[in-house]
C-alpha cells in the first residue's frame, strides 16, 4: 500500500454511499448492515498508482470540483505537479470557445465529480480529451476514461487521494526519489 491502511481509513476513502450503480460495484467490498456500500482499499490503492502513472505521461493537465470540499485540495494537487485546477464553477466554452478569455487546451482532464463537474466532461468529450474521475458508488461512469473508485464526498478523502496521486507523479517523474522528499504535507490539500 502507498500509505498505511490506517491512514485510508482514518479519511474515509473507502466509504461509499447507500446507492450503487452496476458499473461501480465491481469496486466494492462489501455492504455494511446500515446499507453504505465499502469500497475494497487494495482497489483504491491499485487505482491510485494507475492514474499517477496515467496523468505523468500528459503535459497539460486540468483538475476541476464544483464541490466546495474539493477547492483546496485540487487547487494544491495543481500546484505541486503543475497542473492547472478550477476550482469552483466551471464556464461553458472553457474547453471549446478559442475566443473565451479563460480558454485553455488541456492534454487531459481529471474530475472530482462526474455527476457536478459534467460541464467539463461535457466539453473534454465534444474535445475528444480523455477524462479520470473520481467516482463513488452512485455515480454513473459513462464516458469516463479512468475511473478511481472513492469517497468523492469527504474533505480528507480528497485530500489524502490528491496527496497521494501528486507524490506518486512527482517519484515517476524524478523530482523526487522517496516518499519523505515530498515537502507538500496534507494540511496543504485541505486534510485537517
Amino acid at each position: 500500500m502507498m500509505v498505511e491502511k490506517t491512514d485510508y481509513m482514518t479519511a474515509g476513502i473507502y466509504i461509499g454511499m447507500k446507492t450503487c450503480t452496476p458499473y461501480m460495484k465491481r469496486f466494492v467490498y462489501k455492504i455494511r448492515e446500515d446499507g453504505l456500500a465499502m469500497f475494497n482499499l487494495k482497489k483504491i490503492d491499485e487505482r491510485l498508482k494507475v492514474i499517477a502513472d496515467f496523468l505523468t505521461n500528459y503535459k497539460k493537465v486540468l483538475i476541476v470540483s464544483r464541490k466546495e470540499n474539493g477547492r483546496q485540495a485540487i487547487t494544491a494537487f495543481a500546484d505541486a505537479v503543475g497542473a492547472k485546477a478550477v476550482a469552483g464553477r466551471f464556464y461553458p466554452g472553457t474547453l471549446t470557445n478559442p475566443a473565451y478569455r479563460k480558454f485553455y487546451e488541456p492534454d487531459i482532464v481529471f474530475v472530482i465529480d462526474p455527476l457536478i463537474d459534467e460541464q467539463a466532461m461535457k466539453e473534454a468529450r465534444k474535445k475528444r480529451i480523455p477524462i479520470i474521475s473520481m467516482c463513488n458508488t452512485f455515480n454513473a461512469a459513462r464516458n469516463v476514461d479512468l475511473i478511481l473508485p472513492i469517497n468523492n464526498n469527504g474533505k480528507k478523502s480528497l485530500a489524502l487521494a490528491l496527496w497521494i496521486i501528486a507524490r506518486e507523479m512527482q517519484k515517476k517523474q524524478g523530482k523526487i526519489k522517496k516518499d519523505a522528499e515530498f515537502k507538500p504535507i496534507l494540511k496543504d490539500f485541505g486534510d485537517e
